[in-house]
């Protein structure tokens, strides 16, 4: 990296860049919509060529190929856990023998909770040993577990109709699957919920798609002043049963053990590695002396002098414009973590490994991030924010695959209508492999910061019905997988972010 530095005398007055909020240099082109559909009809060879080399080259196979080593090798990863920092300092030896570019660890502090010995056998109106997954940041019972009778609810709205009957017993929910959007919501609150009518505990019927008696974990959030209540998932089978025993009257009566501990945060990595755009690194400038001469800030546009008329020096570095690719690199700690998010954090490396074995480098820099402790919220992705926002007027499109890799139908995509026209042409390029549409509501849990900020991002569009029938249960593992449709979903990650990145402008913002 190159540095530049310049000294001046006296005030000197520069626009405000504001944390997090963009100036964005290209909202006002010229070029008519006919000029930028052209330059991107030019990238239908390079198109084909990244297709042929993920679907029918020497690449195919790669991403599964590489993921199967890791998560057979490496297993679950689970916030906190060592088998996570096995996997990034796997992955951060990976990219830098991948020959990659800038490949470094970004230090986060992330949750450690571990769920430990767990049991639920119903005792009344039979003695039936229960499957369950406890949900993460849990609480544990106490030794001698909890035993208590059941009330069995579908909804919030009948749990509060029926708030007199709760106290002392553990709140079943057993509420229909809409979509997950809707349905998470009895995973996320249930606890809280059920405590504020007096629960001891609280079982919810997994959130899923599918099952064949399979518990289904996930994150669950306490509320401060609400008393905290031990809380787990059990099979959508065990849910329906319990309903019908309780529409019959029978008195129903579980034991639940759950050895849950929360521990201390620990320290962790969000791993990076870039392909180093060919012409658009941007000057920022970063004080000399800074800690004498600047007031909170290392930015030149929004420095303050303490003293008029002194002189100070800054440093000019190169900021690049940024098209991100990205997926997480935990997992729960069931199954493989195969498919969620093993997939999207393979396909997006390999989305930069293709462009780097066809010779390729786009006039902005590509970066790869693999997050972690997404499970557990987005923490890594919400300090990566937090980290790079003063630099979000160079962010192009962030994209993040966390929905599945099975054989994609397209893209979700937020942004102005104008950005989402130049998607539409950009998709048309993937018609070798029969993925052209552009979705509304480009999401990640891990982007979702930049894009509430305004910046375009997309995620890949699969088979949400399977994608749910495995997600956070023993099911998670590369049995699930599919080299084949791997190859498309990497194709088509490699096809949108190159040509995103090499375009002549960047995407443009409401």
């Amino acid at each position: 990296m190159k540095f530049l530095l310049f000294t001046f005398v006296g005030v000197v007055h520069l626009f405000s860049l504001n944390s997090g909020k963009a100036i964005y240099k290209n909202d006002f082109s010229r070029r008519t919509f006919q000029e930028i559909k052209e330059e991107i009809a030019r990238y239908k060879d390079v198109a084909k060529a990244i297709i042929n080399l993920a679907v029918y080259g020497k690449a195919q196979n790669r991403s599964y190929e590489r993921l199967a080593l890791l998560v057979d090798t490496v297993g679950p990863r689970p916030s906190g856990s060592k088998s996570l920092e096995k996997a990034i300092q796997i992955m951060y030896r990976n990219l830098q023998e991948d020959g990659l570019e800038n490949v470094h660890l970004e230090p986060v502090k992330i949750p450690h909770w571990e769920r430990g010995e767990e049991s639920a056998v119903m005792l009344e109106p039979r003695v039936h040993k229960m499957a369950i997954l406890g949900l993460g940041s849990s609480i544990g019972t106490p030794p001698e577990g909890i035993t208590a009778e059941v009330l069995v609810v579908t909804s919030f709205e009948e749990l509060q109709r029926r708030a007199p009957e709760a106290r002392g017993k553990i709140v079943v929910y057993n509420q229909p699957y809409v979509n997950y959007s809707k349905t998470v919501q009895y995973r996320v609150q249930g606890a809280v919920e059920a405590a504020k009518v007096g629960a001891l505990a609280s079982l919810i019927r997994s959130v899923a798609s599918f099952s064949i008696y399979s518990p289904h974990t996930g994150i669950q959030e306490y509320q401060d002043g609400v008393p905290k209540i031990p809380t787990a998932c059990i099979t959508v089978e065990d849910a329906e049963m319990i309903s019908r025993m309780a529409s019959r009257g029978n008195r129903i009566v579980i034991q639940l053990k759950m050895g849950a501990k929360n521990y201390p945060d620990a320290d962790s990595f969000n791993t990076v590695a870039e392909i180093i755009g060919s012409k658009y690194p941007e000057q920022e400038c970063v004080f000399k002396h800074m800690r004498e001469l600047c007031s909170n800030t290392i930015t030149c546009a929004s420095f303050k002098p303490k003293k008029a008329g002194k002189e100070f020096s800054i440093q000019w570095i190169y900021v690049p414009e940024v098209v991100l690719v990205s997926g997480h690199l935990d997992s729960w700690d069931v199954g493989q973590g195969a498919m969620d998010d093993g997939g999207g954090a393979f396909i997006s490396w390999e989305a930069l490994s293709l462009i780097k074995d066809l010779g390729l480098r786009p006039k902005r820099t590509l970066r790869l991030v693999l997050w972690t402790a997404e499970e557990q919220g987005g923490i890594g992705g919400f300090q990566y924010y937090q980290l790079h926002k003063v630099n979000i007027s160079n962010y192009s499109l962030v994209m993040e695959s966390d929905e599945g890799t099975f054989l994609p139908s397209g893209l979700q995509f937020t942004g102005s209508e104008k950005a989402r026209a130049i998607m539409k042409e950009v998709m048309r390029l993937l018609e070798p492999v029969n993925v052209t549409q552009v979705f509304r509501t480009g999401e990640g849990t891990d982007i979702n910061f930049w894009i509430q900020a305004g910046v375009p991002g997309a995620s890949l569009v699969d088979d949400l019905y399977k994608y749910f029938s495995f997600h956070h249960s023993h099911g998670d593992t590369m049995t699930v997988m599919d080299p084949k449709q791997m190859n498309v979903a990497a194709a088509v990650w490699a096809v949108v972010s190159y040509v995103i990145a090499d375009m002549e402008e960047m995407l443009p913002r409401s």
